[in-house]
């Protein structure tokens, strides 16, 4: 485990004066509280990051949907009530759409409480080292920083206009992580071996170059159909890497890992709407979209009584990976990352 350099708690030299310091601090505590009521941040030293690293720093602007069509809100609109409402939005515990291209969403800042999930299950400890894929506005990156310290933490996103953005985000709240412009699904191995990668896009199965540049033992931590899974990585009988683990129980949905991967797609067509709506369904049946018709899909969810998340996992061992249910050695098992897999 590599140590890092500087404090990993508490303000920076450099960070310039911030007009909605005191604002921005009150509607921070706030947002904390209402995450600790739901049950997050348990873990003192995670709460300290989400009490101290200010939010409003890294959505300068954003948009909100008002009538059907995105109303951006920023921190320099001449409207103070305008302005109000930019920083009250920046602490809801809620995602912000942060970019939009020819009107699709780009980026978004992630919802405060999933974050504080998707943290709390990398088991980070003192002196861990963290590879981030898919920078955004650089929130999820200073709070990183903030638990480990700046050199412990590697942040990737594809594109160079989202990675200029964020250093000058981390910048302004004092913080200085490795900011990479790259190919998320390659990793970063002029920074490996890391002892937690986390991402904040969906991916359609796990990217081999991940385990492979991950310490023995490390827990990855992404977004798989609407759920996140969580694995450990480890050996095969042939000593190379693999992984393996179990869905969280909590629903998530993110904007696609793009650059080397593209996310399946899979019809509903013709399915009863009690399973259309069911949300546990759909995870199923975007899962298994490489493998089950959407009939077959709902069958299986029948007959196992509507599984949970958590009866769901993942494994990447011998240069194959498989989702399942119970057992990664079967009954159930369908193969990730497209039909030649």
């Amino acid at each position: 485990m590599a140590a890092h350099a500087g404090p990993p708690h508490g303000p920076r030299p450099g960070a310039g004066a911030d007009p909605f310091a005191r604002a921005g601090a009150e509607a921070r505590a706030a947002m904390v509280r209402e995450i600790v009521r739901g049950g997050g941040l348990a873990d003192p030293a995670w709460r300290a990051a989400f009490e101290e690293v200010p939010r409003h720093l890294f959505v300068p602007s954003y948009f909100v949907v008002e009538g059907g069509v995105y109303e951006r809100l920023w921190r320099e609109d001449p409207d103070p009530g305008r302005r109000a409402r930019w920083l009250s939005g920046a602490y809801e515990d809620g995602p912000l759409a942060t970019r939009l291209r020819d009107g699709a969403l780009l980026t978004s800042s992630s919802q405060p409480s999933l974050m504080a999930v998707m943290l709390d299950a990398l088991e980070l400890r003192g002196g861990d080292t963290v590879l981030e894929i898919g920078t955004g506005t650089g929130y999820n990156a200073a709070l990183l920083a903030h638990r480990l310290g700046d050199d412990a933490v590697t942040t990737v996103d594809l594109d160079p206009d989202i990675t200029e953005s964020a250093r000058s985000h981390l910048a302004e709240a004092g913080r200085r992580p490795v900011v990479v412009t790259g190919d998320g699904a390659r990793g970063c191995r002029e920074r490996a071996p890391f002892d937690a990668v986390v991402a904040t896009c969906t991916l359609p199965s796990v990217p081999p170059d991940w385990p492979a540049q991950c310490n023995p033992g490390a827990r990855i931590v992404a977004p798989l159909s609407t759920g996140l899974m969580a694995l450990r990585v480890g050996a095969d009988a042939d000593g190379r890497p693999s992984a393996e683990g179990r869905f969280l129980r909590t629903s998530a949905y993110f904007v696609p890992l793009r650059g080397g991967m593209g996310v399946p797609e899979n019809s509903a067509g013709g399915l009863p709407r009690r399973a259309i709506e069911n949300e546990l369904f759909r995870f199923l049946l975007t899962l298994t979209a490489d493998s089950l018709d959407p009939r077959e899909a709902l069958s299986l969810w029948e007959r196992e009584h509507r599984p949970r998340r958590d009866r769901f996992g993942v494994t990447v061992r011998g240069g194959r990976q498989w989702a399942w249910l119970d057992d990664p050695e079967g009954p159930y098992v369908w193969p990730l990352g497209g039909p030649e897999a």
